[in-house]
């Protein structure tokens, strides 16, 4: 990460009011894949992780038995809370949460792993260990939108800001989640730079590979 979390978390407080607003096409387009893919079943636990304004946990909240939203911003976490309440969305529940803790109450299974543009903050190692702790929840899916490189970037037109994010290739994050004993069965390209990954477990979901 090429900010500290305190850092990277007061820059999003201080972005919170206007979010939704100044969300571009790209991010939209991912959110409503991820959203799409993360296709809950009525008695499932989902998580989601970078929640920011709850917008990816309040689509699927109607759908689902319970939503856990995790984010290391306090102005983000407020704004979802405050749009939970104006939609009368119960069984979402928000707080603070890392990807390397993201806080899932003692015995709560998952089924669902989400998370949309909010992993290109982490190099590839902290990516890595992100994806082992979605895997080490028991999660049968992981659904991720995010900027990631299906080719090189361009550095004319970068989709990223190279000072406070860190995109991976898409064969890193496949190897990532291959590593944890998942298959990625969607890979699909939004832009050069933006795409969503489906990731299914393989097997009974008992042991993550490499877990110590």
């Amino acid at each position: 990460m090429k900010r500290s979390v305190e850092e990277m978390a007061a820059r999003f407080t201080e972005q919170a009011a206007d979010y939704d607003e100044e969300k571009g096409a790209e991010y939209r387009a991912c959110a409503a894949l991820v959203i799409e893919y993360a296709d809950p079943d009525r008695d499932d636990v989902v998580l989601d992780l970078g929640t920011g304004t709850g917008a990816i946990a309040l689509a699927l909240a109607p759908d689902a038995e319970r939503v856990i939203g995790r984010d290391i911003s306090e102005g983000m976490l407020d704004r979802a809370r405050r749009k939970a309440a104006d939609a009368g969305i119960e069984n979402v529940e928000f707080g603070y949460g890392e990807f390397r803790d993201p806080d899932v109450p003692t015995g709560r299974a998952v089924d669902v792993v989400t998370s949309n543009f909010a992993l290109h903050h982490l190099d590839d190692d902290e990516k890595r260990a992100a994806i082992r702790v979605m895997a080490g929840t028991g999660a049968r899916r992981i659904v991720l939108g995010d900027v990631m490189f299906f080719e090189g970037p361009d550095p004319d037109e970068p989709f990223y800001n190279p000072d406070v994010d860190d995109p991976s290739t898409v064969g890193t994050l496949v190897e990532a989640f291959t590593d944890v004993g998942f298959a990625v069965v969607v890979a699909e390209r939004v832009h050069d730079q933006v795409g969503v990954l489906v990731a299914e477990r393989i097997g009974s979901g008992d042991e993550v590979p490499g877990a110590e």
